[in-house]
């Protein structure tokens, strides 16, 4: 099936692309901030294992990798993240403050995207410089992070969930 001919074609396109995006960041973030809000400061740092992830490690992750692909790598800001120091092994800020991280940082990224020209789409940026990843567009870059942010959504909900032993209604109310 062929593109239709319609000029307007195209930017209808990026602006459902670029107003999705900021919608589905904004709806994990929900289910983010909901998990949250029902761990304590010891269940937000609690890890399986040296292996494995806190709720507030992946929250800082999810807030540098955010600002680095997005607020660096779109809008240009300097890159500040530091890795590292999301993994850390013991808690390095409170709970409270790794969730507020993320939201502010969540909420910066989705004014970027909701700012954004459609004929940037196409720009290619280098947000990871001598990364894998090499250079991507800014769409491919967009993509990404909200792969990104679902991925980490999802094990955060597992991780809730498992601390919690119950199910948390996160989606469609279900029949029982």
């Amino acid at each position: 099936m062929s593109a239709p001919s319609n000029p307007l074609f195209a930017p209808a396109i990026a602006a459902e692309f670029l107003a999705f995006a900021g919608k589905r960041l904004r709806l994990s973030a929900d289910d983010i901030e909901r998990c949250c809000g029902l761990l304590n400061e010891e269940q937000m740092w609690r890890r399986g294992g040296e292996h494995e992830n806190s709720v507030a490690n992946l929250l800082l992750h999810l807030a540098g990798n955010l600002r680095q692909w997005v607020i660096h790598g779109i809008a240009g800001e300097p890159d500040v993240r530091e890795r590292d120091e999301e993994f850390t092994l013991t808690a390095s800020v409170t709970a409270d403050e790794a969730l507020a991280r993320f939201s502010a940082t969540l909420d910066a990224c989705c004014d970027v995207i909701a700012g954004l020209e459609p004929a940037r789409l196409l720009e290619v940026i280098d947000p990871q410089p001598g990364s894998p990843w090499g250079t991507p567009t800014v769409l491919a870059a967009i993509f990404q992070v909200v792969g990104h942010v679902q991925l980490h959504t999802g094990q955060i909900i597992v991780l809730t969930k498992q601390m919690l032993a119950r199910d948390l209604d996160l989606s469609l109310p279900r029949k029982r």
